[in-house]
């Protein structure tokens, strides 16, 4: 704690003293609204729109707003908010992040600030880490909203347009930060006002937002199209990458000394997770390839694919950061263990993992459309979020967000028992200690939650167990079709469950197992939903009907279906079947001192630590916790082992015997703020090159949005054509002597458009009357000629929406190409930094070199396409379309440091693929070959020509 925080407290203690007294007048007005009619409460939401129309501020109806919630959500949820959870409330409202444990109740929460602010009517997003929670936290929390009279929309994959837009004008909007995301780019690719689907960005709740806003910073998100094929050259490179010799050293000292510290073809830095061609190795490739210098540029394609070559080899590992599986490459997220299916590195990294795994090589692809989550979510005018750990981040909200951390006290005290580290010499006597901890806790009747940090890991310590016992689960990305159930059943008494990291899994652990699994379960056994779907054949019932059926058995949407609710009360029947038995159990594991908590490893974040550890002790239960770990653990062997080791070795420990020592746990929680800060810092890095982006991405998008919106840009089609024959003649005609001006490459330049063969052929003699604003204005009143004689033929309606067509599709076509171009300088930039220059200085001064070049690109093809563009049928209204196919949407690994060769995990590129026999994803019905909408179909000019 600094001394500021000693003196005056820290941000949250001041917050929460602000805080508690409006706590305290949202409670004392539960007496006003219990005694009201439901008509009479349900009212109130149009009387304090009134008064917000008035003139008041949200700050002043706060606290009758929030009471109305409350007394509502006990009416409609029989829920009603804790005082705890009135302050985790208006912490949202005051744009900060509450910090509440586990098992707090953070949907509700939620509820309070997002009823008051959608009585703006701006609308308020609510941002879920995935699909399940945004749908069961809108139906959930739905009625309570549709109860006071707001509307609430739900957007996931797979929704059209229509539906989408209906969504965000809806007061609550519920998603995924990915679907929020992607929407905002795809509305800066339609080519139609209508064709948008979100209305502004007003204030967000993001749920999880440690994980969003930290895990994810360095994942942007792309929409991507079709890229070159290159397969057979990644071939070719996983056959010489096969012939060389890795070494391995914990950290490069020096990239100059490489050879010095590695004998092999290639060097691997653990610490960084990069790989580096040694001297002998590109003398090998330059004799494998037959090339002199495979620094040259003609190599520099050759030189990236071997690369990414010997990263597969060298960094990615299987079964710990992906896992192949029906002959896929499938990316494992390094925070969450979850499969990340869809998504892909990019740069050519997943294809070079492709190779060396022996499958199917996917085609690269081409970034359309990107955006990184920092500034998406920095778009907002009001931003606020809720987790469990965000304290040891505090540093990163604040910098990069504006957000500040105000902890909220529990409802309940926190019993859960967190003991001291025990350390290992090896890993071997560490899984002896942890097996004996798991079957002495079995004996007892406690259930116990192992947690390991890869696949891999999970699996070796699985087999060791089974020479004791067989009764336990495992869950990680291998088996993750069974978490809802194994995640269900991990409280039930003396439970034993292998997990990899537990973050974000969204289900709390309940002690004594789950009434409510236990009733699908048995729905499943008798095969409830079938007889109802199938009386007759219920063996031939349709499996996802089936599916469906379940998931809406304990749902919450409005519904009228008598399939969905007769398989709701049939659930409700079981559910209070099982009820008093799970809590009889539950009793009897908390008198065995209720879930324990091992950890296996620490992770390179201490936050991800603090949530595996908060998986005990919510709401009050006990619960225990311990991490048990070797000095051959990564983080210990890479970060200050050798001190621990050496301190061993003195006191002649053995492998079997633990120790505890301050010094050890202060070790590992330096090496992990070192870490915690390298990725602040790598974040950051992100962020200050996407900045320069933003910039660029605001000023297109603002220009692509005055052409949606309809404004009359002809006179701005004329100042181009103004400009572009100005900037033209000033190159082509320079200095005072006309002797030394290139006519000639003045009437290539405008050869078909504006210029023909018989131009500018002048004497001496003609010099004289020779001038460079002259022959300006001579071109530029031909192409005036040209645009008043389209205008006359086709009508000023017409000329003016051919305006937009043509400016439109030179924007996207040009930004596409300048996002390429901004990647490929940001890949060399960081070489400036050898020659004591700022490689973001350098990246801001060449990107907006390189911008002012796109918007002369824009000016020049847009008027040249304005100018000789014709359609086809006389009066006919031509159609906009997309430039380009979107293809994939998904995320591009950004590791902040332009030119590096490491390869961050859990950085992935998502792309999802449209086949020809697939619906076609703008929600017509039809199959992608027989659709013919413009926005997946862009394959042409349609009923124009160029």
């Amino acid at each position: 704690m600094s001394l500021a925080e000693k003196l005056f407290g820290s941000f949250s203690d001041r917050e929460l003293k602000k805080i508690n007294p409006l706590t305290k007048q949202v409670l004392a007005l539960e007496p006003k609204y219990q005694a009201m009619s439901d008509p009479e409460l349900q009212a109130q939401t149009p009387a304090l729109k009134e008064k917000l129309a008035a003139g008041s501020t949200l700050d002043e109806i706060l606290p009758d707003a929030f009471a109305v919630c409350r007394e509502a959500a006990w009416r409609v949820l029989g829920m009603k908010h804790f005082p705890v959870q009135v302050t985790g409330g208006i912490a949202l409202h005051r744009g900060d992040i509450a910090e509440m444990q586990t098992g707090e109740g953070k949907t509700l929460v939620a509820t309070l600030p997002a009823y008051l602010n959608a009585l703006t009517g701006e609308g308020v997003h609510i941002v879920t880490v995935n699909d399940y929670l945004a749908k069961r936290d809108s139906e959930w929390m739905g009625k309570l909203y549709r109860w006071l009279g707001l509307t609430v929309g739900l957007i996931v994959q797979g929704l059209d347009g229509d539906a989408r837009r209906r969504a965000y004008n809806a007061d609550i909007t519920y998603g995924t930060n990915n679907e929020f995301g992607f929407d905002y780019l795809r509305d800066n690719m339609v080519t139609y006002k209508d064709n948008m689907v979100q209305r502004g960005h007003v204030y967000a709740i993001v749920d999880e937002v440690d994980s969003i806003l930290i895990d994810e910073a360095r994942t942007p998100l792309i929409i991507s199209g079709r890229g070159e094929d290159s397969s057979s050259l990644y071939t070719q490179v996983d056959r010489f990458v096969r012939t060389l010799r890795k070494s391995v050293v914990v950290e490069l000292e020096d990239k100059v000394e490489t050879d010095e510290q590695a004998d092999g073809d290639y060097v691997v830095d653990e610490k960084h997770k990069t790989c580096t061609l040694t001297a002998k190795g590109i003398k090998k490739a330059e004799e494998y390839f037959k090339i002199e210098n495979l620094a040259a540029a003609e190599n520099m394609t050759l030189a990236h694919h071997i690369d990414q070559a010997i990263k597969a080899y060298g960094v990615m590992q299987r079964d710990i950061d992906y896992v192949v599986k029906d002959g896929e490459v499938i990316i494992v997220d390094e925070f969450t263990g979850r499969l990340m299916i869809g998504r892909r590195y990019n740069e050519g990294l997943h294809q070079a993992i492709e190779a060396k795994e022996g499958v199917k090589i996917a085609a690269e692809s081409k970034t359309l459309a990107t955006i990184t989550f920092q500034n998406y979510f920095r778009m907002y005018k009001k931003l606020a979020g809720m987790t469990g750990t965000a304290k040891t981040e505090a540093t990163e909200f604040t910098e990069i967000y504006g957000l500040n951390i105000v902890t909220v006290p529990t409802n309940r005290p926190n019993i859960r028992k967190d003991y001291p580290d025990a350390v290992y010499k090896t890993v071997n006597g560490k899984y002896k200690a942890v097996i004996e901890q798991v079957m002495e806790c079995h004996k007892n009747g406690q259930p116990v939650l192992v947690g390991t940090v890869s696949v891999e890991k999970s699996e070796t310590l699985a087999k060791m167990l089974q020479r004791y016992t067989r009764d336990f689960n495992v869950l990680n990305a291998k088996n993750h079709e069974r978490e809802a159930e194994i995640v269900a059943q991990a409280g039930k008494k003396g439970a034993i469950t292998i997990a990899t990291n537990m973050a974000g899994r969204g289900t709390d652990i309940m002690l004594g197992g789950n009434a409510e699994f236990m009733a699908k379960a048995q729905m499943r056994k008798e095969h409830f939903c079938e007889n109802l779907l199938n009386p007759e054949k219920p063996e031939d019932a349709d499996p996802s009907a089936v599916e469906l059926l379940l998931t809406e058995s304990d749902g919450h949407g409005e519904t009228t279906d008598e399939k969905i609710l007769a398989a709701r009360k049939r659930f409700e029947e079981l559910y209070a079947q099982y009820k008093p038995a799970i809590e009889a159990e539950a009793d009897e594991v908390r008198k065995a001192g209720g879930l324990f908590i091992i950890g296996t490893e620490r992770h390179e974040s201490r936050r991800i630590d603090n949530q595996l550890r908060g998986r005990a002790g919510r709401q009050g239960d006990p619960g225990a916790s311990r991490f048990y770990l070797s000095l051959e653990d990564d983080l210990m062997r890479l970060f200050g082992g050798d001190r621990v080791a050496g301190l061993m070795d003195t006191l002649k420990i053995d492998e079997d015997t633990p120790i505890e020592n301050r010094m050890i746990t202060n070790t590992l929680e330096s090496a992990q703020k070192k870490l915690e800060g390298r990725n602040f810092e790598i974040r950051k890095n992100v962020l200050k090159y996407d900045d320069v982006m933003n910039q660029q991405r605001e000023i297109i998008y603002g220009q692509r949005h005055k052409v949606l919106d309809g404004e009359d840009i002809s006179a701005e089609m004329h100042k181009m054509l103004r400009e572009n024959i100005d900037s033209s003649c000033a190159q082509f005609l320079a200095g005072d002597v006309k002797d030394e001006w290139d006519f000639g490459a003045l009437r290539r330049h405008y050869q078909g458009w504006l210029t023909t063969d018989a131009d500018f052929h002048y004497t001496v003699e003609d010099y004289d009357s020779l001038s460079r604003e002259g022959i300006a204005d001579l071109l530029y009143d031909r192409g005036m000629d040209v645009l008043n004689d389209k205008e006359q033929r086709y009508g000023a309606p017409l000329m003016r929406e051919l305006e937009r067509i043509c400016l439109l599709k030179c924007v996207d076509r040009q930004w596409m190409d300048h996002i390429d171009n901004m990647d490929q300088l940001r890949q060399g930039i960081a070489l400036r930094g050898y020659g004591q220059k700022d490689p973001v200085v350098e990246y801001r001064i060449e990107g907006f070199d390189m911008f002012d070049q796109m918007v002369d690109s824009i000016r020049e093809s847009s008027i040249k396409m304005l100018l000789t563009i014709e359609v086809r049928k006389a009066g006919a209204a031509p159609k906009r379309e997309q430039v380009a196919k979107p293809t994939g949407e998904g995320f591009v690994p950004g590791n902040g440091a332009p030119g590096a060769k490491g390869a961050p995990k859990g950085q992935p590129v998502r792309v999802i693929k449209i086949g020809r026999n697939d619906p076609c994803p703008c929600g017509s019905g039809l199959k992608w070959k027989k659709c013919t909408c413009a926005q997946y179909h862009p394959d042409g000019a349609g009923n124009t020509q160029e």
